[in-house]
């Protein structure tokens, strides 16, 4: 987006395309014949990967997606039992964590325990690293805004992952200032200012200016209420912050929401869209939109105002036969709102 164009644009008046779980490394032939002999539908939905995270930046993509896993002493995610999947076809297991990543303690990166391990980064702390030397590289970029997922759902027939209490919830924050000083973060002190809440903030002062954030990340925690309420136990107000929370209007933390169907909610999105809330919202999931090459998502997320729109498709699908491709009609990943 050119410099002279920014003028008084806030940080709302654009409309950035992003990748849904932005790690995601695709599944061996083995586990994912595996899945599809368990439930077709799953095998489909999980039938996508991603390129490693500078490409995607590289390519103009200004929102990703990062699933985390609490390890705090790391190793608690290591042989995954999808290698043993692999192993049980004849096959052999592609190489793996060979540099042992996933016995360091911390949080970790990738899709589900077990069968869809496989990550460009399986240390969040090592994602953060490669972000933010790109950004050091690109001086001036975009906002690039990360949604993260705390990820401790129980899956059959997989080990159970370690809860997220609050304590685990403040490590998210904890590595990412590890990595990124303030000047390199739009938080919520930063945007709500002198205002009592940041909702109050966001519907009467509106977003930084576009011109002041350039350069910056804009972390958002995409989770409900319970853990949302257990992060704002450590963060109370969200004061001192790095994570922006999903929450919904009438709340004093409220300010970035997540609301997945713009056809559903088309509506909705277009009325906090002109309160001055932002919103993101996705053009595909499961691989469904991709299969069928139908955009009605995608338009329905363009018009409806949302501010990031996520896909698994920014380039066309190389897992399977299809043309569908989530970009602006100017050939960008990015635009000014009309």
């Amino acid at each position: 987006m050119p410099k002279n164009s920014l003028g008084e644009l806030k940080l709302n008046d654009i409309q950035i395309i992003g990748s849904h779980n932005s790690y995601k490394v695709a599944i061996e032939r083995p586990i994912l014949d595996y899945l599809f002999q368990l439930d077709s539908a799953t095998g489909k939905s999980l039938q996508y990967e991603h390129p490693p995270f500078t490409e995607q930046l590289e390519l103009g993509l200004r929102n990703l997606e990062l699933d985390v896993y609490h390890d705090p002493n790391g190793g608690y995610y290591s042989n995954p039992a999808g290698i043993d999947i692999v192993k049980a076809s004849g096959k052999t297991p592609l190489p793996f964590d060979k540099e042992e990543k996933l016995k360091v303690p911390g949080l970790k990166v990738f899709h589900v325990q077990e069968i869809d391990f496989r990550s460009n980064q399986l240390l969040f702390k090592d994602a953060l690293t490669e972000l933010k030397e790109w950004s050091d590289k690109n001086m001036g970029h975009t906002p690039i805004i990360i949604t993260i997922n705390a990820k401790d759902g129980e899956i059959p027939n997989t080990r159970k992952p370690l809860a997220f209490d609050a304590d685990a919830l403040q490590t998210i924050d904890t590595e990412i200032r590890h990595i990124f000083s303030d000047e390199k973060l739009i938080t919520p002190d930063l945007v709500r200012g002198n205002r009592s809440t940041l909702e109050e903030a966001v519907l009467k002062d509106g977003w930084p200016k576009l011109k002041d954030v350039n350069g910056k990340f804009l972390f958002v925690l995409d989770e409900g209420d319970v853990k949302l309420d257990l992060y704002l136990e450590r963060f109370s107000s969200l004061k001192e912050a790095a994570l922006f929370v999903n929450k919904a209007e009438g709340n004093p933390e409220a300010a970035f929401q997540i609301i997945n169907d713009p056809i559903a909610d088309f509506e909705k999105i277009q009325r906090l869209v002109a309160l001055g809330y932002m919103v993101r919202t996705r053009a595909d999931a499961d691989t469904k939109e991709a299969r069928a090459n139908n955009y009605s998502k995608f338009e329905r997320a363009k018009k409806s105002g949302a501010h990031v729109i996520t896909t698994d498709y920014y380039v066309p699908s190389k897992l399977f036969e299809s043309d569908y491709k989530v970009i602006f009609e100017d050939g960008s990943y990015e635009r000014i709102k009309n």
